[in-house]
């Protein structure tokens, strides 16, 4: 470069603040790695969506594990974002181990709350209804244990939809067609369908008004709670709680409006999930859901789980139905045995990288 040319450069950059300079400087880093000579598709890159590899499907392959770089002052971390009917998860690889490869950079758990908000909102970060946490596990049989957290940072004790789809990419990872993982709610089993849907027992349905929980003892079955017009809801524990509403036209529910009234309600100690179930036939469901934490979503795996259970204890629907949301549908089987198992189709949509280094990636408050 020329002496006026660089004096003109040196001029420029003197406009920029410290950190605008650091954004800078970052970009100029990221756009080298990813121009080095690393052709693999399957690479997440510096931006936060990888257009390179896109299946048939219109979703993007994903990196066999989810292995972050080095974080230096970039502060870049990987993730990959997945989804069960447009109910979708920002995925996080916390594991200390890489099945083949030992010791490996990760990402800290748990995260601060403000992380968590920030990679929720779909402005400012990446986007997603919750974030699941992959974790090592204490049980042997164990692939990972799952840590979900809503939007706004608080911690939900089981996901239907979000242990689907973590364990198609664990199972995608080892290429077994099964796999356990643990959670919260305990251990949970999954498996691959003939028709490439993914199965997932949730556990048994909690129907004691402890189990749910309720703040004191009330009749699971029909709760004493009315809300805008709505009355005599089921209230069900899929590790974590749930409130379903039957009504004549899930449609015509304003459930931006009812939704957070019920959520809060003073009977639901820790809040609840809150469905709204229009009875098609004994065989169908129609489902609308509002979830804790979250808000209106696509889908929801634990809430279809929920209405089934409260819809066949109600003499509605026999064990087995088909449950139709916003996002698709999803079956649910309620067995002989109180177990509930839950299958539907997952998507793997893109990996990426996002850039944290203002946030306290090393736990903080926790979530």
């Amino acid at each position: 470069m020329d002496p006026e040319s660089m004096s003109l450069a040196q001029a420029i950059w003197a406009i920029f603040d410290p950190k605008t300079r650091r954004k800078i400087l970052n970009m100029i880093q990221a756009m080298s790695r990813s121009t080095s000579g690393n052709n693999d598709p399957n690479r997440p890159c510096p931006a936060s969506l990888n257009t390179q590899g896109a299946n048939s499907g219109g979703h993007f392959k994903v990196k066999r594990h989810i292995t972050p770089r080095q974080r230096g002052s970039a502060g870049m971390v990987p993730f990959l974002k997945m989804n069960g009917l447009g109910n979708d998860f920002v995925v996080i690889d916390s594991r200390t181990k890489d099945p083949g490869a030992g010791e490996r950079a990760r990402w800290p758990a748990p995260l601060a709350r403000d992380l968590v908000r920030h990679l929720a909102d779909r402005r400012r970060g990446v986007g997603c209804d919750q974030i699941v946490v992959i974790e090592d596990s204490n049980i042997p049989k164990a692939a990972a244990f799952l840590r979900f957290l809503n939007a706004n940072g608080s911690e939900a004790g089981a996901c239907g939809n979000g242990a689907r789809c973590v364990a198609a990419h664990l199972m995608r990872e080892s290429g077994d067609d099964w796999v356990m993982v643990e959670t919260q709610a305990g251990l949970l089993s999954a498996e691959i369908c003939a028709d490439g849907s993914v199965l997932v027992d949730m556990g048994p349905a909690l129907m004691k008004w402890r189990e749910v929980p309720l703040s004191h003892d009330m009749d699971t079955l029909h709760l004493n709670l009315s809300v805008e017009g709505l009355s005599d809801p089921v209230a069900v524990g899929m590790g974590n709680p749930h409130c379903v509403f039957f009504v004549d036209d899930a449609e015509a529910v304003d459930i931006e409006m009812v939704g957070p009234k019920v959520e809060t309600s003073l009977i639901f100690p820790d809040r609840t999930n809150v469905e709204f179930v229009t009875m098609r036939d004994r065989a169908t469901l129609r489902m609308r859901v509002w979830e804790r934490g979250v808000g209106v979503t696509e889908a929801c795996g634990s809430g279809a789980c929920a209405a089934v259970v409260a819809a066949h204890l109600r003499g509605l629907c026999e064990r087995t139905a088909e449950v139709q949301l916003d996002g698709g549908s999803l079956f649910v089987t309620y067995r002989d045995d109180g177990r509930v198992v839950l299958r539907g189709p997952v998507a793997w949509s893109f990996t990426g990288e996002i850039d944290v280094g203002e946030f306290d990636v090393s736990g903080g408050s926790p979530a």
